[in-house]
């Protein structure tokens, strides 16, 4: 397991610990589409940092995307959303 991959291993247990509820679910929602990246293609294998930041990348432009798209739909509350998993992404 990369170092990158166990910080967020780490930073969602503190976050159930603490229930933060968007931290927790937006770790786990990263963490899943790590697993999916790892097990994508011929053979599982196990991500570099670089590969894991790459991840969190397209979903960070997920969030952004997501974001923009509500506030033109005026859903302001599903835009702050999208918005606090970005942070969390960033972090």
């Amino acid at each position: 397991m990369s170092t990158l991959e166990q910080r967020l291993h780490d930073d969602l247990t503190a976050a159930i610990r603490s229930r933060d509820e968007v931290v927790s679910s937006t770790l786990r929602m990263a963490l899943t589409a790590l697993k999916n990246e790892a097990v994508s293609g011929d053979s599982a294998r196990e991500l570099s940092d670089d590969e894991v930041v790459a991840v969190l990348g397209r979903e960070a432009k997920k969030r952004r995307e997501s974001a923009t798209a509500y506030d033109g739909a005026a859903r302001p509350e599903l835009a702050d959303r999208e918005r606090a998993e970005l942070t969390v992404l960033e972090g």
